[in-house]
């Protein structure tokens, strides 16, 4: 039986206006493969840079990589997966802008039934940044101090969080007053508002001129060279997104003479290619989640219909925490 179905697609890339609402026929699901209804869709930055061209993308294509719903129908060789069960997903194929679609089986997460699917929506692809991000791209430690760009974002806010549960100091910049005191309010030790204050200065001033043992920037471009300058010696940048345009090259003699420091640009991709390592990652997440550790700040919701108008907010930065688009 067939499913006809509303979705954005592109068949070019640059700004919002060149997402198309249009209408698409779903087959049955094949092996391996099932019909996912879904209820509620994350909005991430890198939907923007898909959008835009920052990450080529073969044309035609849809859009969006997180979204939260409930199998309609079960393709074979689909494992213990059954109709009624409530997945999510936070990796390809693209195409989450979407009321439905089929998706592979073995993408799909199970939801615990204390995590509803708005949060399932909002969290698993920021959450599982902040899990890699912290857990093994640089594992922090307890009264170690760290520095989150962008911390009133989605991931950022994770970031400051879950940092604080390890025993970290956290410094957070942010753009704006009322940004800082979300920032606050989620844990941050100490707020710099990034437009006003040199964040390599203050940064030294908060640890007695020693600097931070780790970077999390997603911001790139505007904040790429005070983060190398806010590190201690023998620290690392880790440099994740490009909200403000791509981070500029760097040779590697300066890290040396900014004290031997290290730099890394991990994806998530590659942190979760193996099942057990999602699985992992997944069930840390959902405990801290569950345990009320963390908290999902949705604060913008958008029918889906709206997507182009969230994506000019969300590159405006007129949002903060996370967005969901709802079918």
């Amino acid at each position: 039986m067939e499913t006809n179905v509303k979705r954005f697609c592109l068949s070019e890339q640059g700004g919002p206006e060149v997402m198309q609402w249009s209408g698409q026929t779903l087959d049955e699901p094949g092996a391996g493969e099932v019909l996912l209804r879904q209820t509620a869709i994350g909005l991430n930055y890198i939907d923007t840079y898909h959008r835009s061209g920052l990450y080529p993308l073969e044309l035609p294509s849809g859009l969006g990589v997180e979204a939260a719903g409930v199998v309609e129908a079960v393709g074979p060789e689909c494992g213990d997966l059954a109709i009624g069960d409530r997945v999510g997903y936070c990796q390809g194929p693209i195409g989450a802008y979407a009321e439905a679609r089929i998706m592979p089986a073995d993408n799909l997460i199970p939801l615990p039934d204390g995590i509803d699917d708005t949060t399932a929506a909002a969290v698993l692809l920021k959450g599982l940044t902040a899990a890699f991000l912290l857990r093994k791209t640089f594992p922090v430690q307890a009264g170690q101090q760290v520095l989150v760009h962008a911390a009133a974002g989605g991931v950022g806010l994770l970031l400051v969080q879950w940092a604080k549960h390890l025993g970290a100091r956290v410094i957070g910049s942010v753009g704006s007053p009322a940004k800082a005191e979300l920032a606050t309010q989620q844990g941050c030790d100490d707020v710099i508002l990034y437009r006003q204050q040199a964040v390599a200065e203050r940064v030294r001033a908060l640890t007695e001129g020693r600097g931070v043992e780790v970077v999390y920037d997603s911001v790139g471009k505007d904040t790429f060279a005070a983060s190398l300058d806010s590190l201690a010696t023998r620290g690392m940048l880790v440099s994740y997104g490009n909200a403000s345009g791509p981070a500029p090259e760097v040779k590697p003699l300066t890290l040396a003479q900014k004290g031997s420091l290290f730099l890394t640009r991990p994806t998530l991709w590659h942190y979760i290619e193996r099942p057990a390592e999602r699985l992992a990652l997944t069930r840390e997440l959902f405990a801290l989640l569950e345990a009320g550790v963390l908290t999902v700040n949705i604060n913008h919701t958008y029918a889906l219909a709206e997507a182009p108008r969230a994506h000019r907010d969300l590159e405006a930065r007129k949002t903060s925490g996370s967005v969901v688009l709802l079918p």
